[in-house]
């Protein structure tokens, strides 16, 4: 069993990369990668962790693309870290969510809740402050009951504390991945609310973009959408991966590898995803 999309510290998780190392070699897992929001700063750490730990891991980054509808989320696989234009390209994106959050304080302000942001920013960890930072301050202070409410009521695309970010669209977010070394991959697909007609088209002309895989395996993927999403990848030729989207006391009743009980990513998807780096960087 392995997992490919978990959060630290460096964006919307409550785990540093050594904690989320550990917790991976205590389950028995055999393959993790950290995909932080806009953000590999916690790679480093990761990566070493896990070497010193015995256990597979590969570095990785989750970048929030323009849409029309729906949320689109790319998941970047074996990036370079390091890599100088990679790097002042998330930067960019993490500007603009720091313009965001001071908007969405403001409209909840203006709604009657008044938090500070400092309030905000003590949930957050090492680096980027996102929405269910926002979340956990408003149950703090008794506004909300959960992280659902608060997003439901508030903080959803479309509800009235909503704020939109700055974003690459979605060509340039598939060239940012491939010239920093690593493949795209779609994260839960279902968020971008289209039927599954509608989807496989749309993820025809993002593979001419230069789109590698799917996350089938997810922990909102009901056996019917897996059994979709898997037909889908196999059809458009893309890689089939997967992950339970862990955030640790952030998103709770989520566990790493199992997600809600019965997430369960095969061993062979790491074998996949390995061959396809090595393809990717030999052509």
């Amino acid at each position: 069993m392995i997992d490919l999309h978990m959060h630290s510290i460096f964006s919307d998780g409550s785990k540093t990369p050594e904690e989320l190392v550990e917790e991976a070699v205590a389950l028995g897992l055999r393959g993790i990668a950290l995909t932080d929001h806009d953000s590999v700063a916690g790679i480093p750490r990761f990566l070493a962790a896990a070497e010193a730990a015995g256990i597979r891991a590969i570095s990785g980054v989750e970048v929030s693309a323009e849409i029309e509808k729906g949320a689109l989320h790319v998941l970047g696989y074996g990036v370079d870290h390091l890599d100088a234009t990679f790097n002042e390209h998330l930067h960019w994106i993490r500007s603009g969510r720091e313009e965001r959050n001071d908007e969405i304080l403001q409209k909840l302000n203006k709604l009657g809740m008044p938090i500070s942001k400092e309030e905000v920013s003590a949930f957050a960890g090492a680096d980027v402050v996102g929405r269910p930072h926002f979340a956990q301050a408003l149950i703090t202070r008794g506004f909300v009951h959960d992280k659902r409410e608060a997003f439901d009521r508030y903080l959803a695309k479309g509800k009235p504390a909503y704020a939109e970010r700055r974003r690459m669209d979605i060509p340039s977010t598939m060239a940012l991945i491939r010239r920093a070394g690593g493949l795209p991959v779609v994260a839960h697909p279902f968020t971008l609310r289209r039927t599954p007609r509608e989807l496989k088209k749309l993820l025809a002309r993002y593979k001419e973009y230069g789109l590698a895989g799917l996350e089938v395996h997810y922990s909102e993927h009901s056996p019917e959408k897996r059994r979709i999403y898997a037909a889908m990848a196999s059809e458009l030729g893309l890689l089939a991966t997967g992950g339970s989207d862990y955030h640790g006391a952030m998103s709770p009743g989520i566990s790493m590898g199992k997600g809600p009980g019965n997430l369960n990513v095969p061993d062979s998807v790491w074998d996949e995803l390995q061959r396809a780096l090595e393809q990717s960087r030999k052509s």
